[in-house]
């Protein structure tokens, strides 16, 4: 379980990534997935650095000709405040077939309040 209020995007992301493919384990192997649920509370608190909440763009595509859809960090906090995170995360995860499977294991609350009781939590 982290705890991701106050912290930087980046690397909230980071650490949860390497916990998602089991990275910080003896036994990791890239081609296997050996990692564990991760837990994030307060994903909405997340903080950006410098002028990213106004200038930094997420791109997405529908496949047709004029379809490019382009939204700023403070467009997306304001419709699903946990949806930028999840986009951090799923950048740095490796692009196969694996990273739905690690994708999934991912479980992000906008508040303290979450549903996984017993997890213990990580404090960096």
């Amino acid at each position: 379980m982290i705890d991701a209020s106050g912290r930087v995007l980046g690397r909230v992301a980071t650490e949860i990534a390497v916990l998602l493919r089991g990275k910080n384990k003896p036994t990791f192997t890239s081609n296997l997935d050996g990692g564990a649920f991760v837990v994030v509370i307060n994903a909405d608190k997340v903080v950006l650095t410098g002028r990213k909440e106004e200038q930094k763009r997420y791109y997405r595509h529908s496949g047709y000709l004029g379809n490019l859809k382009t939204e700023t960090v403070a467009d997306i906090r304001k419709k699903k405040p946990t949806e930028i995170l999840r986009i951090a995360v799923k950048g740095m995860l490796p692009k196969n077939r694996l990273q739905s499977l690690f994708i999934n294991r991912l479980k992000l609350f906008a508040g303290e309040n979450h549903t996984y009781g017993s997890a213990k939590f990580i404090n960096k």
